[in-house]
């Protein structure tokens, strides 16, 4: 009896062998079917994304085609819709109505920023101006004189800006930025762009401070389309991952991440340097005040020099036009009074309007954006000092007129201390 059960354990095992081989390969095909599905989902996600993101060749053809109409003209009209000597490289856009692409113009190297009329979905990252106006290229009419354009550029930079002293100085600037190809007159079709071109925050922000350092040059312009020269280094840190893999990284190794690829303390102090000089020269500057309404490391960049250059100043924004915005603004709490990532003001909830005040002044954003760029790494002996100077930075409130002493305090005292640091190293010149 026991003879005849003894094969049944023999029987059995190439059973046992069969079904685990048989549910391995159910597992296998399961989750390379998974693979797949998920793979092919990213791929049409990131291709979505890209032809909404990025439609170059459609402000192109609307740019030319308005250019080959005689509506609109500027000094990148004929090397970009005749000549083809102006090209579209490498799509750099995070939002669909702002298109942004790295770009050729001979031997020159660029970045091109166009901006679209409609978006398909509502923008909650709009510019404070009404975009439709401007791109219908529609001013000035038809039989408008000179002098009449100037008082329409006046009365527009006065509403941005406020009511400068100096206000007439500006407009010369803009006009003579409209005078694409320095004929001494400017045409109807050359006046129609600056029109479309001063409705916007970065271009003004590039007139206003066309002969300071932090600033791309303007290279040319077509319409709304214009083109400034390219920043080698950007952002100014941080590490640029696909979203897919960023998800799954928490914020905390993230923070810690974006500072791995950074360049040496020196260089670093040079680039803070920059910064703050940018602060002061849009702080009470010569044609007011601008307020940094997104002061993250995606708008700043450097050059081979460590000289620090703005890359996105779309929310460096004039102080009176935003004081207007918000004067208009309904509110039910403060979180109602937020424009862009940095700029808040209070909810009156006696009026339901917002206050037109920042409750941060810039230097303590840009403090904020820096601490963690320059305490790593930065030398034992300043180390302490820089800390307790860029903490009281960050803790800057209000803009009374006794925060504006200790702003200016505290941003000469961190440029100090920082240039006293470097200045007999290679890394300051």
């Amino acid at each position: 009896m026991a003879r005849a059960l003894s094969p049944w354990p023999w029987l059995r095992k190439p059973l046992y062998i069969q079904a685990r081989f048989s549910y391995l390969h159910m597992k296998y095909l399961f989750f390379s079917w998974l693979a797949v599905f998920v793979g092919s989902w990213v791929v049409y996600v990131e291709y979505s994304s890209y032809t909404e993101l990025c439609r170059g060749h459609e402000c192109k053809n609307a740019i030319c085609d308005k250019y080959r109409k005689g509506v609109i003209d500027g000094s990148a009209c004929s090397s970009l819709c005749e000549k083809n000597t102006l090209y579209f490289g490498k799509c750099l856009s995070a939002k669909p109505n702002n298109q942004v692409y790295s770009g050729s113009w001979g031997d020159l190297e660029g970045i091109i920023k166009c901006q679209m009329e409609e978006v398909p979905h509502h923008d909650l990252g709009a510019e404070m101006e009404p975009r439709k106006e401007a791109t219908s290229f529609n001013k000035p009419t038809k039989g408008t004189s000179v002098e009449k354009f100037k008082e329409m550029v006046l009365s527009h930079l006065k509403a941005k800006v406020g009511d400068q002293a100096n206000l007439q100085d500006l407009v010369t600037l803009v006009l003579g930025v409209a005078d694409a190809n320095k004929d001494g007159e400017i045409s109807l079709s050359e006046a129609r762009s600056t029109w479309a071109l001063i409705q916007l925050n970065e271009f003004l922000l590039a007139v206003v401070l066309q002969d300071r350092e932090h600033t791309p040059k303007l290279l040319g312009f077509c319409g709304d389309l214009y083109v400034v020269e390219k920043v080698p280094y950007s952002p100014l840190y941080g590490l640029s991952l696909p979203w897919a893999l960023a998800l799954w990284i928490p914020s905390g190794l993230q923070r810690r991440m974006d500072q791995w690829v950074t360049p040496s303390w020196p260089r670093k102090a040079k680039i803070s340097i920059g910064l703050l000089e940018l602060v002061e020269d849009v702080f009470h500057g010569t044609f007011g005040s601008f307020l940094m309404c997104d002061v993250s490391a995606a708008g700043f960049g450097y050059t081979e020099r460590h000289d620090l250059k703005v890359v996105d100043a779309r929310r460096i924004v004039p102080e009176a036009a935003f004081q207007e915005e918000m004067r208009e603004r309904h509110c039910e709490d403060d979180g109602d009074c937020l424009y862009g990532a940095d700029c808040l003001t209070s909810c009156d909830l006696t009026k339901r309007r917002c206050t037109t005040e920042v409750t941060r002044p810039n230097l303590a954003k840009a403090c904020g954006a820096l601490k963690d760029y320059l305490l790593r790494g930065a030398p034992a002996d300043v180390r302490e000092e820089l800390e307790k100077q860029l903490y009281a930075c960050i803790a800057l409130k209000g803009s009374t007129e006794q925060m504006e002493m200790e702003h200016s305090l505290i941003l000469n005292n961190l440029k100090t201390l920082l240039w006293k640091k470097i200045s007999h190293t290679k890394d300051s010149k």
